[in-house]
């Protein structure tokens, strides 16, 4: 099941089955609508009920939701200039995923790479950025690894997230280092009217077995979320080399969240959040040993809201992260604590919105013999102004590091609405990210490295109205001083040293659409890419110049189903494009139900069509896998 290229075109058979299947898929959905359409008056009046409450689980978001991630204040849709999703709960619980990666795989600009299953080293690149250039937050606490550099994917846990927004595009004038690519937010659920339990159960392919419980509600001037969840399975081979041991390389995982909010009155808000897991993971690294991996990790997070006027808005927040990763039998241990101090001012006066920033971050590795810390104090200026047709947005920041030094950043952004429900975005940033402390602590660290910077462009054009909607962007981005390993140099190490004189081009264009067809929902992204290495011509490893999703969901008697395709291109496992990683093709199927006034029902087919294809040489993927799942939450 590959993409259709000059080369695969004398397999043409074989090449076109998938799309066949979607096409199928995606006819039969359009022959329902038109049936729906066509029912007479009088249809069982608790089916359509049902069918109303499902229906709103293949809602788009509205125009007029509002998001955070692009500018670190709340903003509708509509007045956004950026390049932005969102993943909302019902399309988190009806993915039937394990893991976040898997999710954000279904998003437009995103792919994704893994050395095996679930809780094995996992790599999220966004618009073909590096894993280490998305600046990841967990309900605004920032997540990384000074070890690695970027957020362990592997060890977030799906089960404790409600919402996820993705930014496309260097952020560094907003977030200050990391962001060169792109941000993710992620959200744990908030407390709302009411007392609202849950418990939910699922069993899957690879022996995988998920419970899950919590509660949320609010009362008077309290509000809560409260969850926890057990998974565990009992996986597949993580290597399809025969010198690997042939076991099977399962996952346990343990994790809890928190939210608590007091309004103290019209003006105070305080809230406390708290997300936590532990994960033991199997990965093969010898012939006969069983090679675990034990991940923990937290993100802590107090904030003070103050509304002082209908203009003037603070937020003060205070947060702690830790990520602590471990293996055995062989013997390695390294732990990143990240504490982070935020003043942030709102000022919205009209048309106009004036903000201004204090930011501290700490930063601490201890990886033996490293015990190394630093800091980071910043200033960050924003404007922004919305009337009428027009969207400007324009943000300065800078970063004073402990280590290196100051380094400034900016952006400038935007938005015209040319006609009805068109507009045309532009905007130019730059981004940074400093050297992992164990880039220049390490053996193979040299202490004089720079900080890797980029330059982006892009140009964006949208359509929306009502449940449709489409957007192509095109953008540049060039990274200079990126960081690679190299020879032998300054470094303690005589095997090699990391080195600052790598260049990179991550160049593209993104498309994406939904449409409604009677009662069909459509959504389809094609990303077309060339991501580079300036230095030798040559594309960046395990990245597709073209990738892509396609897919349909609708309502047939009193189910919600659907059907997705995620499609890739061929990709190189090296930098030297010598090992090939085949494109590849996979089939999803989905349905869900309301059995019960207050129980769901989800089940999966991933992979249908049992594919055979790698993410990363060597290493194994899980091939077709079945998930049920039954939730009970009171309505």
């Amino acid at each position: 099941m590959k993409i259709c290229t000059p080369r695969a075109r004398a397999a043409a058979p074989l090449c076109l089955r998938p799309a066949l299947l979607a096409l199928a898929v995606v006819g039969a959905c359009a022959a329902h609508a038109q049936q729906a359409n066509a029912t007479a008056p009088g249809a069982d009046e608790a089916d359509s009920r049902g069918a109303v409450q499902l229906a709103q689980n293949l809602r788009q978001p509205s125009l007029n939701e509002t998001v955070v991630t692009a500018t670190r204040t709340a903003q509708p849709l509509s007045d956004l200039v950026a390049d932005v999703s969102i993943i909302d709960r019902e399309t988190i619980e009806s993915s039937g995923a394990t893991g976040l990666a898997d999710v954000l795989a279904r998003v437009p600009g995103i792919e994704i790479s893994r050395n095996g299953g679930p809780g094995t080293t996992t790599s999220v690149f966004l618009r073909g950025a590096e894993s280490r250039f998305t600046a990841v937050y967990i309900d605004g606490v920032r997540m990384d690894s000074q070890s690695t550099g970027g957020a362990a994917w592997e060890a977030i846990p799906l089960a404790q997230i409600d919402r996820i927004e993705v930014l496309r595009g260097p952020a560094g004038a907003v977030y200050g280092s990391d962001a060169m690519g792109g941000v993710v937010q992620i959200f744990t659920k908030r407390g709302e009217n009411g007392v609202a339990p849950y418990v939910g159960i699922g069993l899957g392919t690879h022996g995988t077995r998920k419970l899950e419980a919590g509660v949320s509600g609010a009362s008077g001037t309290v509000d809560y979320a409260l969850g926890i969840a057990r998974e565990e399975s009992k996986g597949f081979n993580a290597r399809t080399v025969t010198t690997a041991n042939p076991d099977r390389d399962g996952y346990e995982s343990t994790s809890g969240s928190a939210r608590v909010g007091l309004q103290v009155n019209s003006v105070h808000r305080l809230e406390g959040t708290l997300l936590v897991n532990d994960m033991d993971s199997g990965y093969d690294t010898s012939p006969t040993a069983n090679d675990r991996n034990l991940h923990k990790l937290h993100a802590l997070g107090l904030n003070w809201q103050a509304q002082w006027s209908s203009q003037y808005k603070t937020r003060v927040q205070i947060t702690d992260s830790r990520d602590r990763y471990e293996t055995r039998p062989s013997v390695y241990l390294t732990e990143t604590q990240l504490r982070g101090y935020l003043f942030q001012n709102e000022w919205r006066q009209g048309p106009h919105l004036v903000t201004a920033a204090l930011e501290r971050r700490e930063d601490r590795l201890q990886n033996a013999p490293i015990d190394r810390k630093r800091s980071q104090d910043a200033l960050a200026l924003g404007y922004g102004y919305t009337a009428g047709s027009h969207t400007l947005q324009a943000n300065l920041r800078h970063d004073s590091d402990s280590e290196f030094g100051g380094k400034g950043t900016g952006s400038l952004a935007y938005g015209y609405s040319f006609a009805p429900q068109w507009r045309a975005t532009a905007s130019v940033g730059t981004a940074f990210r400093a050297p992992t402390l164990y880039h220049r602590f390490s053996e193979y660290g040299v202490g004089s490295l720079n900080p890797e910077s980029s330059r982006n462009v892009e140009l964006g054009l949208r359509w929306a109205h009502a449940s449709s909607s489409f957007s192509v962007t095109a953008y540049r981005n060039r990274v200079q001083d990126l960081i690679t390993f190299g020879g032998p140099g300054p470094c303690a190490s005589s095997f090699g040293c990391y080195v600052n004189t790598a260049r990179a081009e991550y160049k593209g264009v993104t498309l994406a659409g939904s449409h409604k067809l009677g009662s069909v929902q459509l959504r389809a992204s094609l990303d077309l890419q060339n991501p580079r290495d300036l230095n030798t011509g040559r594309q960046l490893a395990r990245r597709a110049k073209r990738h892509g999703t396609l897919g349909a969901d609708t309502l047939v008697a009193g189910w919600t189903v659907g059907a997705e395709v995620q499609a890739s291109g061929r990709r190189f496992d090296n930098a030297a494009n010598t090992v090939t990683l085949g494109g590849y093709t996979l089939v999803n199927l989905y349905a869900s139900t309301r059995i019960a006034r207050d129980f769901t029902l989800v089940a999966r087919l991933d992979n249908a069509g049992d594919k055979h294809y790698e993410v990363a040489r060597t290493y194994a993927t899980a091939g077709r896998t079945a998930y049920v799942g039954i939730k009970w939450a009171m309505q």
